[in-house]
Formats: structure tokens, sequence, C-alpha cells
């Protein structure tokens, strides 16, 4: 599990595709600090496991599902990605709960410049719409994030400097696609409720 709060800008070193799987190698240093194999780091919030890792960079297998349902197949050397290591059963939970199981992903549409802050609005996939709500949580590659606003097709979140600075979301251009994951609460609410509504039906059958 991860909290959406990203601890450092990584480097894409190189991404290898293998038909219907890749290997991905990250520059890294905060993130390697306690480093062994086989733990999880999300990268831009999709949680994958370190098979190899020396002081500055570390490798994962990516395969098929998530490469189709996230932007990763689409990263190339030099690209800056979020990392963030898994959360210790002692931490704090400074963002939401995330699982690095991303559900799709989604276009910025546009960005509007404040004062002290960011407005980005992105396009909002018809299969996530009913799981992202004003003032939910929502995970955009891997950052933990409020929505401000939601409308028919698009949702807006607006970001303060110190998340344009720290993560990618800084330099997000409209065009750029990006990792969602939604509140899975939300997922879980909806699945009770429908598993309730069946068992009601068969008893009055």
């Amino acid at each position: 599990m991860f909290t959406g709060i990203v601890e450092e800008l990584g480097t894409i070193e190189s991404l290898e595709l293998q038909g219907d799987s890749a290997t991905l190698r990250v520059a890294a240093r905060t993130v390697l600090e306690d480093a062994e194999h086989g733990a999880s780091i999300a990268v831009n919030g999709v949680c994958l496991t370190v098979v190899d890792f020396d002081d500055t960079h570390f490798g994962v297998d990516v395969m098929a599902e998530t490469l189709d349902r996230s932007s990763l197949g689409s990263l190339r050397p030099g690209a800056p990605v979020n990392l963030e290591r898994a959360m210790r059963a002692d931490g704090r939970l400074g963002g939401h709960i995330v699982q690095g199981h991303v559900d799709g992903t989604a276009a910025l549409v546009s960005r509007t410049e404040r004062e002290h802050w960011t407005e980005v609005v992105f396009a909002l996939p018809t299969s996530l719409a009913p799981y992202v709500v004003e003032k939910g949580s929502v995970a955009l590659d891997g950052v933990s994030l409020t929505v401000a606003a939601v409308t028919a097709d698009t949702f807006t979140v607006c970001l303060i400097p110190t998340t344009l600075a720290l993560t990618t979301l800084g330099s997000r251009e409209p065009g750029d696609v990006v990792n969602v994951e939604v509140d899975v609460l939300a997922k879980y609410v909806e699945r009770l409720v429908a598993t309730g509504r069946v068992a009601q039906e068969a008893g009055r059958a």
C-alpha cells in the first residue's frame, strides 16, 4: 500500500519492450536507501517489484496488463517519474490509501496558472466516472490529490507549489497522459451494493 506522497523524482534509464512485457530500469536515490529484492516501489503510481538494484538504480519487470492500463509503455530514457516506497505499518497516511493498481489513464485538457497554485483539468474516462466525486480522492501518476470539480466528461485538481516542484505534474502539458487510480473504497462500496441487490432479488424469487 502507498499514500500518494511522492518521495523523489527518478529518471528512466531504459525501457526494453519484450513482446507482452517490459523491463524498466530507473535511476533513483531516496527509494534505494532500504531497497531489497522483492520490495515494492510505485513508479508514476504503478506498484512494481524490485528485481535488481545497486546504489543508484533499480530494475523492475512490467506485465502486459500493466502496459495496457498505464502509460509506462510510452516512457523514454531521460523521462522523470514519481517514486514512492510502500508504506510502513507504523508510518503516517499523509495522502490517502493508494494501492498502486492503476485503473486507467486520463489526458490533460487544460491548465490555468493562478497566483499561488495551478488548476489542472483532465478528461474523465467514462469507465471511471462513477468513482470520481467532488472533494473525493484520486491518485494521478501516484500523487494523492483532492478532486476540486467534476463535469460529465472532465475533472479538476488544484496543484500547490510543492506538488508542482516535486512531482512530474508540474511539467505536464495539454495532451499529456497520466495514470489514474480511483479511491478503492468507492469500488468496494459499489461491489457490496451490487451484491446486496442480487441477494435481495434472489430472496424474492
